[in-house]
């Protein structure tokens, strides 16, 4: 993988860049959809690619672990071939998952105990199994394994995290050294930024992961609790840090406002479920600020879904139609509103780029940002 940054803009942190891999480039900054277990929910990867024009997805390493299992993705040659998603994909470690179990879960130093949430066997994560689970995966991108603790975890406790964070990294990185890609393209390694809401601990952190030279880098354990705010500050004190000459990923953020904010502090990735999960609620993301399709008000309504979008979703169904089918609970309802949400993510980025690039992100963004916030 291969980062070429080439535009940072004079007014703010907001760069623009290309990450060039072995299933095509990523022009950044960009949003990647998140499909759990190697699909986008309710979304065909046709028009993931040619309508919404996601140039890279994640799939989850936790789920993907354990179901279908390491055996089938192997034997169909990896997630791309099993998915036939043919770009960029990436998984995620699944250590944000595993936290997310906190009922069903033991920390030790070799790794993570858990039980399934499907069926409650007990399983073993350890950096060196992660590792060699993600080989197997085959992504192009892959996450350390980590500890993810609350947002508003204690000092002490957030502290020692953070120990155990690193002394895993440096097993995972180990691990990688002695492994190989299996399907015949390169994969890259990216170490998480941790250290919770405490300044020291993030600087501390993002010092730390520079000595593997890796070919990204990415900030977790935000969006878990802690305030907006906090969220932006330690974006701040992380990239002010972390290699220039390197992708920087924000991962699991967030709403349309979070991703611009993120992008003028230096973030070039984003990933979040909100635009399939909120479009499965009823509500869709829109230039002009925020709908939801549950209100009665759309039911006279038969102007087009967003009369702005991009997506074909956009122009074919009215509002009154799909809040029709919303309020029925028809499965289409939740497909046209994630898509639509989806495509909209990815032109927001787009747009953000086209104006780092033109040098007037800082005023786009602005003006972006309060029209965002309105609920319609």
């Amino acid at each position: 993988m291969k980062f070429t940054l080439q535009y940072t803009d004079s007014q703010s942190k907001a760069r623009a860049g290309l990450i060039q891999t072995d299933h095509g480039p990523i022009q950044t900054p960009i949003f990647m959809p998140v499909g759990t277990a190697a699909a986008m929910k309710g979304i065909f990867h046709r028009d993931l690619r040619d309508d919404a024009k996601a140039q890279i997805i994640l799939a989850n390493t936790y789920h993907l672990y354990l179901r279908p299992g390491m055996d089938i993705i192997e034997k169909a040659g990896g997630v791309h071939r099993f998915s036939t998603w043919d770009g960029p994909m990436l998984t995620d470690s699944g250590g944000f998952q595993v936290f997310s179990l906190s009922g069903c879960r033991k920390l030790k130093e070799e790794g993570c105990h858990f039980r399934s949430h499907i069926d409650g066997s007990k399983h073993l994560f350890t950096p060196e199994n992660v590792i060699d689970t993600e080989r197997t995966i085959g992504a192009d991108i892959m996450m350390a394994f980590d500890e993810c603790p609350p947002g508003d975890a204690p000092k002490d406790y957030a502290a020692k995290s953070l120990a155990l964070t690193e002394r895993w990294l440096e097993r995972c990185f180990n691990r990688y050294a002695q492994t190989q890609p299996k399907y015949g393209h390169s994969q890259s390694l990216f170490p998480i930024v941790q250290g919770c809401a405490y300044p020291d601990l993030r600087a501390k952190a993002a010092e730390n992961v520079q000595q593997y030279d890796a070919d990204g880098y990415a900030i977790g354990g935000l969006a878990v609790g802690e305030p907006t705010e906090v969220m932006y500050s330690m974006i701040e004190v992380v990239n002010a840090v972390l290699p220039e000459d390197k992708p920087r990923y924000l991962m699991g953020v967030g709403t349309p406002i979070n991703i611009l904010e993120g992008i003028d502090r230096g973030v070039d990735m984003f990933d979040c479920v909100m635009p399939t999960r909120n479009g499965r609620n009823g509500q869709i993301f829109t230039s002009e600020g925020t709908i939801n399709l549950r209100n009665k008000k759309w039911e006279n309504d038969f102007s087009p879904l967003d009369e702005n979008g991009v997506s074909f979703v956009d122009k074919q169904y009215t509002k009154a139609y799909v809040h029709h089918l919303t309020i029925c609970k028809e499965m289409m309802a939740a497909q046209i509103a994630s898509l639509h949400n989806v495509a909209f993510y990815l032109w927001l980025v787009g747009e953000a780029r086209k104006h780092i690039l033109a040098g007037d992100f800082k005023q786009w963004k602005s003006v972006m940002v309060e029209k965002l916030g309105r609920r319609l």
